[in-house]
């Protein structure tokens, strides 16, 4: 099952929506409470309920379009994550890029790949969330920027995968390169990540690590990089990830784990205003946020997201 929250495009109420094909079908007409998956899936997991017997009882009816919903601009975050985490070095890739960036002869990059402890960081807030299709923007005093497309896991207070989403991690490479215990400084500023555009559920049919992550950046029309990685490549299991972050460490129901990225445009390559990122994995859709500087954001967002 694919849902999104959107703007409906006759009052601007948030709903909670089941996709298919072009097709969405708003759950929130249906039951009201439900302008977010956690409490469906709390829901449906509480009463023990067949997901895909309430799929087809829930898509019926008037349906909106997903195209148009794209389009318009009204796609927010696919849950309403009170808190987002993503984990570091988790791909071959992302060590050398590590390691390239890095200013220090003794790479920490090397040791945080093969340890047993993952790298895991605080990453942003609700509030701080970029909706599918709206800016990320750039940090001021950084001169060396990239989008880090990951496959990000939704999960409860529990640790258990609600489902998956498509996570935009922009980073700071050179203000992390100059010293690790920057990282929060390259990781955390206003605009700095995007979750979208749907949220796959957790199917045990379905193993998202037989999907592929593919990430195109174009500049005026051009494209300017163009990346793919198998996600069999990610070298730690997510249900690890999940359970370091929950080590005395709790979480509310619905918080986003970035899992890491293995797609890293060249060493010369820095993001410019006016660049847009698009970052797809088919199962889910396309992840797509235009870049620009800082400043007042010139597209309104939901209250509270």
């Amino acid at each position: 099952m694919k849902t999104i929250r959107y703007m409906h495009p006759v009052d601007g109420s948030v709903h909670l929506g089941i996709v298919v094909g072009d097709d969405v079908y708003s759950v929130t007409d249906k039951v009201a409470s439900w302008t977010d998956p956690v409490p469906m899936w709390q829901a449906l997991r509480a009463l023990q309920l067949d997901m895909r017997s309430v799929e087809e009882r829930l898509c019926v009816g008037d349906s909106l379009s997903y195209r148009n919903l794209t389009g318009e601009g009204r796609l927010l975050p696919p849950v309403l994550a009170p808190e987002v985490w993503a984990s570091g070095v988790t791909y071959e890739r992302s060590r050398v890029a590590r390691n390239a960036e890095t200013q220090l002869q003794d790479s920490v990059y090397d040791r945080v790949y093969t340890a047993t402890r993952p790298e895991l960081f605080f990453k942003a807030t609700a509030e701080r969330l970029v909706p599918p299709g709206q800016s990320l923007k750039l940090r001021s005093d950084s001169a060396w920027m990239v989008p880090e497309p990951e496959l990000s896991v939704i999960i409860s207070s529990q640790g258990d995968i609600i489902g998956y989403t498509i996570g935009n991690d922009l980073s700071s490479r050179d203000i992390e390169g100059e010293n690790p215990l920057y990282l929060p400084q390259a990781k955390i500023f206003a605009a700095s990540c995007s979750l979208g555009p749907a949220l796959v559920w957790c199917d045990p049919a379905v193993d998202p690590l037989a999907w592929e992550i593919e990430m195109r950046i174009e500049r005026a029309g051009d494209t300017v990089f163009l990346g793919n990685v198998a996600l069999t490549q990610l070298r730690r299991p997510l249900s690890e990830l999940v359970s370091y972050l929950l080590r005395d460490n709790p979480i509310l129901d619905g918080t986003a784990l970035m899992t890491g990225t293995g797609i890293v445009p060249p060493d010369e390559f820095t993001l410019q205003p006016g660049d847009v990122v698009a970052i797809e994995i088919q199962a889910i859709g396309q992840l797509v946020n235009p870049i620009s500087a800082q400043g007042t954001r010139a597209v309104a967002m939901e209250a509270g997201v």
